[in-house]
């Protein structure tokens, strides 16, 4: 066999692959010329596009900033503006401001179209605003739209007290205490906090029906003659006015603007007169300090010395802040217990406090757990809301007392409604007083949604009243059924006897005796004088339970016992029985029943109760004139 030669094989490969590779770098020099003029014209569209980019980003930046600019100018002008033309000038620039994509310009016009605030009311671009904003992931966008649970995931404050109510109630999900605790409890830590710093203030909140049940009374909110009445009678020296007046300026309360120039005035002029609490609350200031006043705790140090050594016990509770603090003075936690001590005995809430938070953290005597609860619990009876909230993480932890997650959820909840939306009550009372009805609804609404009875109720009033635009006819009773409901399940004892007359006539429901005897029975409980007198005609004629003249004839009396108003109705009412009885009892009566009562049952039986009351009116107008 004859050996083959590699070395020719070898040769032809190596020029084979000689010339694939001379191939391969022509075509790749022919692709590197083609790649680069390609990279290149790549590279100029990317500068374009960076430089547009760049461009669109310097524009967006620069709207940012002059929309950050606007928004400003829109709140210095709205906190601090009074005339109307000036604060639509300031919702001019919010506009422009929600234009250049400010979130939070965009949120507060959403608010303002929803609610009607310092211009006309548009809801329908509210919520294609607040649908944007919900998109742009803002919190109060996704509250707006009912987006709870993912609002509350996200950590909005109004979203988790709507998903709270809705867990402690049951509406829409099942009722889980443990639930509503976690979303009250957050809510409740945060308030606790604005408290502390005298940053949160409770407002009054006004029931609509009882406006309009007293048109003469006006508690919640001072007349603007009623003031300068009080302001005259301050510059002539009048020391309690004076100090009356420096505390409604320093709280801004009685629909008075907070002014602590004002109250500080008010507060020196009665100090330098030798009232106590005007020393005790110059002190105060003095403590806190604000634009107005200089933070001092020299001053403060004086200013409560004068007054506890007058025994006042607000002089007495600052001096023990100061060294239990150590403000202008070296801590020691014995003297400041022996001021909170003296003052606390004397009543005062925040002296009560103060005992409570040193028993309860161990700050100079011993931890009790048991003795904090006491303090705190008779600082809360005396209107002290930060011992509340400690009373509700006492609850929830079981420290010092039994757990308990209800008492711990109506305790937070208490505390929640506190916060800064509660300043809603006023905007929507005043757009009720102003006639802007559809205005006012929203805003109490949005508080009912929150859970606040009040805010139910008049919600409910309001519906009831036929005055809104926003809503048919058909929509209205059935929802101010609902809110009457809420109310009742509340405890207020006027929305119970209005859910029983709902059901009783059939208003936004069926009509339902046995649900209106119900309400009606419940309500007596609270002493409702309107509930018996209803519960009386109903076993007058056993509408939804057995007829009963002698049960009538007893809730017509207590009804009339517990209110002197009912007096008369209730006397009519029971001439009326006392007729019915007189006709069943006797005995000629039921021999000519027969043929008598079937032609007198038709023509009277739809209208019987009326007619009797006409004789019987009749026969009084008679009586009176012959006396």
């Amino acid at each position: 066999m004859k050996a083959v030669s590699v070395a020719p094989l070898l040769l032809a490969l190596l020029v084979s692959v000689h010339k694939t590779e001379k191939s391969f770098e022509n075509h790749k020099e022919k692709n590197v010329s083609k790649q680069e003029a390609l990279n290149e014209s790549r590279l100029l569209t990317m500068q374009d596009t960076f430089s547009s980019q760049a461009e669109d980003l310097a524009r967006r930046k620069k709207n940012e900033e002059r929309g950050h600019q606007l928004y400003k100018m829109s709140n210095k002008i709205l906190k601090h503006s009074k005339s109307k033309k000036e604060k639509e000038e300031a919702y001019q620039l919010l506009t422009e401001a929600a234009d250049m994509g400010h979130l939070k310009a965009m949120e507060k016009l959403a608010a303002a179209l929803l609610f009607g605030y310092h211009g006309p009311q548009n809801i329908t671009a509210a919520v294609i605003l607040y649908e944007t904003l919900a998109e742009k992931g803002s919190h109060k966008g996704q509250t707006a739209l009912v987006y709870y649970t993912f609002g509350s995931l996200g950590g909005n404050l109004i979203s988790q007290m709507i998903l709270g109510y809705r867990y402690w109630v049951g509406i829409n999900v099942p009722r889980n205490c443990e639930a509503a605790l976690t979303n009250y409890r957050k809510v409740a830590y945060f308030i606790a906090n604005k408290l502390e710093k005298n940053e949160e203030m409770p407002v009054e909140k006004v029931r609509l029906m009882e406006k309009s049940e007293n048109l003469s009374s006006n508690n919640d909110f001072l007349d603007w003659d009623v003031y300068q009445y009080y302001k005259f009678l301050a510059e002539r020296g009048d020391t309690q006015i004076q100090v009356f007046l420096g505390q409604l300026h320093l709280a801004g309360r009685k629909g008075l603007e907070k002014d602590h120039s004002k109250a500080f005035y008010y507060f020196l002029k009665a100090a330098k007169a030798g009232n106590t609490h005007g020393m005790a609350f110059l002190g105060k200031m003095f403590l806190e300090g604000s634009v107005a006043v200089t933070q001092s705790n020299a001053s403060a140090f004086k200013y409560f010395t004068m007054a506890a050594e007058k025994g006042n016990a607000v002089g007495l509770w600052g001096l023990g802040v100061l060294y239990f603090q150590g403000k202008g003075v070296p801590v020691n936690y014995t003297e400041a217990f022996k001021y909170f001590h003296i003052a606390a005995e004397k009543g005062l809430a925040d002296a009560q406090f103060q005992l409570g938070v040193m028993y309860h953290s161990g700050s100079g005597v011993r931890k009790d757990y048991k003795l904090a609860f006491k303090y705190f619990y008779l600082a809360s009876q005396n209107g002290q809301p930060i011992a509340v909230y400690y009373l509700a993480q006492m609850y929830a932890a079981g420290t010092g007392v039994f757990r308990s997650c209800q008492n711990a959820v109506e305790l937070y909840r208490s505390v929640c409604e506190l916060g800064s939306w509660s300043e809603k009550f006023l905007t929507a009372y005043f757009a009720y007083q102003d006639g802007n009805i559809d205005s006012s609804l929203i805003q109490y609404a949005l508080l009912a949604e929150m859970g606040y009875e009040v805010a139910q109720s008049n919600s409910a009033f309001i519906l009831e009243s036929e005055q809104v635009k926003i809503l048919s006819n058909d929509q209205m009773y059935p929802l101010a059924l609902l809110l009457w409901n809420r109310a009742a399940a509340q405890g207020n004892a006027f929305a119970r006897v209005k859910t029983g007359d709902y059901h009783f006539y059939g208003y936004g429901t069926k009509k339902d005796y046995v649900t209106a005897a119900i309400h009606y029975s419940l309500a007596v409980d609270h002493h409702i004088a309107q509930a018996m007198f209803n519960l009386a005609y109903m076993y007058e004629h056993g509408l939804g339970i057995p007829e009963d003249i002698h049960l009538a004839k007893r809730w017509y009396d207590l009804a009339a016992q517990t209110n002197p108003d009912a007096s008369i109705p209730v006397f009519l009412a029971r001439m009326k029985l006392e007729v019915k009885l007189l006709f069943s009892e006797m005995q000629l009566f039921k021999f000519t029943s027969s043929w008598k009562m079937s032609k007198l049952d038709t023509v009277l039986r739809p209208h019987w109760d009326l007619f009797a009351l006409v004789v019987i009116v009749i026969l009084l107008v008679l009586l009176i004139r012959n006396r």
